[in-house]
Formats: C-alpha cells, structure tokens, sequence
C-alpha cells in the first residue's frame, strides 16, 4: 500500500507523516512554540527542549556500555561509541577522507564547495560557529569551570581549559607519540610528520598547515589589525602578538628556567635560553653549517653570506640587514638613550649595553673560556678573547685584504683608506679616526694623566 506524501509548498521536500512536515516548516517561519520554564530558551520541536532541559537537571539517562560514560542525549552515545569501534561509515567522495559521524561528512564537504550557510553579515560553515560567533556581540558566556570559576562563551573552551587543572591529554600524535589537550592542535602538529599544507592564500597562493596561520597571513594583505593594546594603543595582526607586548608594560615575566631560574615574557626565549644549558643548536646554516639556539639567529646569520640589507637609514641612507639594528644605529642621529642604570643614572642607548654596564656594579662575569677559563661579563668579550686561541681573523679590508679579529679594529683600519676622520675635539675642533684618539688628545685640554710608572 503507497503511502501518502505531505509535501513542503516551499521547497516541495515532502515527509511520509504530517508531524514531520509541520516541524519542518518551522525551519522557514522560524517559529519556536516551545520555552523553557528556567531560562526561557525556546525550541521549533518539543523533542529538543526535553534534551535541552537535561541540562538544568543535569540528567543523562544514557550510559556507554564499554567505559559507562553518561549521556543526556541519545545521539551523543552512538557518536561516542565510535570511539570506541573505531567505525567511520561515511566517507567523502571528493577526498575520500572518512567520518563516523554523518554530521561531520557534511560539514567536512563544506571545505570543498565553500559553502557558508550561516550568516551574520560573517558568514560561517557551522551553525555552532555562527552560534558561538554571535557571543561575541552579546559577550554571554554561560560555560563556567568549577574549579576557578572562569567563563567562556562555549562548552568546548570550557572542556579545553579544565584540561590544564586535570593535566589531561587525551590526544596522541601516532608517529612520535607526543599528547595534546586538544585535537586540533595534535592535528596541525601531525602536519609537520606528513608537510601537509591545505590552507591557500587566495591573494598570493602561500600556503599553510592551519587555518588559523592562513588567517593572520591574509591580514597582510588587508592590513587588519584586529587587536589593539589598552595602554598605547598599538595594534597588532595576532592577539599574541598583543599579550607578548602588554608585557612591555606590565614587565611581567611567566615563564622561568629550571635551571637557573632566569624569568622571561615570552615562552620561544625561554626555550631558546634552555638551549644554553643543554648547549642543543637543533638549526644549522646550509651554507657554513655553523649551528644556532634558535631560529631568529640562524636567519640573521644567512644575511652574511647573501649581503642583504634591505632596511635603510632615511638620514644617512646606510643599511642593516636587521630592522633592530637599523633602530639602534638611528638612535646615533636622535641622541636617544632610553636605557637608564638604576645603580648610577648612566643611559644608554642599547638595552645589551645597559645589561653589560649592570655587571661592573655586581662584578658578575657569566661568561667563561673553555679553555684557559678565563671568565668575561658578557659573550660579545668572550667570543672575541676566544679568537687568541683559534687565531680567527673573521674580518677582511675589501681595499688590502689584511684580515682582523675585530671589527671596530677593521673600521679604524679601513679609515687609513677613506682618510675618513668622524671624531672630532670640541675645543680645538681638530678631528681624528678613531674614538680612542681622540680621548688621548683631550687629555692635552684638561691635563689630565690618567697612566702613571
């Protein structure tokens, strides 16, 4: 016997039952008959206001019969038993990448047909991304964790953050073993095993590993800077980008070595001072093969061996190869010194140089030889005290080709050349190559004989 169809006058889907199509016609009125007594949330269907109450009752009335986890929900129990049959029956035929959950095959195909049905101007992929996208503008945030009573604005930070009171990590990576809180990220770091990179830019087809990457990439390209700072209001591409530099302002510095207790603001310069410890380089340059803590460094160095300065003075046109040191060299021309001794008041206009001068007031030299032992207050010293035993001369005039330790010592060589004379006495105005001739002369001004047999 055929049944009869009730079919939608909309959309012309039709349903084998009236019921059905009623409800489904709420999806275009929008009508939702039903309401919650406690918080007043209202449903299109009276089967999701019951499951909805269960979370005021805190009721789950379905139990997993493996690990006996509850549910109040019972299409929350079979999707969590999947886990453990490790069952994927649905399986995308554009990339053939399987899911246990219909639900998810669907949102998964969205990635393919860019598909964005839910709209807030912003337009989303999920209906639980526009649902947790719209806290944004009611900043409501009914999740609260019941250890610190902090708040977020969905159930899945909540879950997340309990992760860091209970330690939990539940995922792990099936290559090197190491475990995650959450999954995405154990899912963006398997991407370093296999160089996957499914994001594109769509300005300049660079490619990523992570959405979130993809994201602050192409801010690059329309200047957004989303996140601004409270106190100067600089603003910046990435929120942490903007909690690094609230640091500036609050010196606060979370994270410490365990060696030697040294604080810092940022967890990569932590890790990167452990290595000092361990003496690990893990980046190696492909040109010399000399190796580096940390990959800044490693970066900094190439520029030696490819020349390039892209970064110019605007007063004297010289160039850097690093934007730092360009903003170091300038302070040559403003006069700044904005690094101040707590000790005695001197100023300086590098802030290594300030650390250096500390060392004289608590006579600290950290540094050693690992050869003779002789111990110095900063690297700088050691590296160039090192060059008496390895007899490097890493500095070559480009006119003689004499070679030097030093690269001050090179400047003033150089000079002999050029007949360049930039210091210059400002009683008698007579100028010298060097700074230390020109102390030697003022001598001869203030009768000052600061050697004596």
């Amino acid at each position: 016997m055929k049944h009869k169809l009730y079919s939608c006058h909309i959309c012309c889907k039709e349903f084998s039952h009236k019921r059905n199509l009623i409800s489904h016609y709420r999806t275009h009125t929008n009508e939702k008959p039903y309401s919650c007594d406690v918080c007043l949330k209202q449903f299109s269907e009276k089967g999701n206001l019951k499951i909805h109450y269960r979370t005021h009752t805190n009721e789950k009335p379905h139990s997993c019969g493996v690990c006996s986890k509850e549910f109040s929900h019972k299409s929350h129990l079979n999707r969590h038993c999947r886990i453990h049959t490790s069952e994927k029956s649905y399986s995308c035929d554009v990339c053939h990448k399987q899911f246990s959950q219909k639900g998810n095959l669907k949102v998964h195909y969205r990635i393919h047909t860019n598909e964005k049905p839910y709209s807030c101007h912003k337009q989303f992929s999920r209906k639980s991304f526009l649902n947790r996208h719209h806290r944004t503008h009611t900043n409501e945030k009914p999740y609260s964790c019941d250890v610190c009573q902090k708040v977020y604005s969905d159930k899945d930070s909540l879950n997340v953050h309990y992760r860091t009171h209970t330690k939990e990590k539940p995922y792990s990576c099936d290559v090197c073993h190491k475990q995650f809180s959450r999954k995405s990220i154990l899912n963006r770091h398997h991407r370093t095993h296999t160089n996957e990179k499914p994001y594109s830019c769509d300005v300049c087809q660079k490619v990523y590993s992570d959405k979130c990457s993809l994201n602050v990439h192409y801010r690059t390209h329309t200047n957004e800077k989303p996140y601004s700072c409270s106190v100067c209001h600089k603003e910046f591409f990435r929120k942490g980008n903007l909690n690094r530099h609230y640091r500036t302002h609050t010196k606060e510095k979370p994270y410490s070595c365990s060696v030697c207790y040294k604080e810092f603001s940022e967890k990569s310069c932590l890790n990167s001072h452990y290595r000092t410890h361990t003496n690990e380089k893990p980046y190696s340059c492909d040109v010399c093969c000399k190796d580096f803590y940390d990959k800044k460094h490693l970066n900094r160095h190439c520029r030696i061996h490819t020349s390039e300065k892209s970064n110019s003075c605007d007063v004297c046109h010289k160039q850097f190869s690093r934007k730092d040191h360009l903003k170091s060299h300038y302070r040559t021309h403003t006069n700044e010194k904005p690094y101040s001794c707590d000790v005695c008041h001197k100023q300086f206009s590098l802030k290594s140089n300030l650390n250096r001068h500390l060392r004289t007031h608590t006579n600290e030299k950290p540094y050693s030889c690992d050869v003779c032992q002789k111990e110095y207050s900063d690297t700088g010293s050691l590296k160039v005290h090192y060059r008496n035993h390895t007899n490097e001369k890493p500095y070559t005039c480009d006119v003689c080709h004499k070679q030097f330790s030093l690269k001050i010592t090179l400047n003033q060589h150089h000079r002999t050349h050029t007949e360049e004379m930039p210091y210059s006495c400002d009683v008698c105005q007579e100028e010298y190559s060097s700074k230390l001739g020109l102390n030697v002369h003022y001598h001869t001004h203030t009768k000052e004989k600061p050697y004596s047999w």
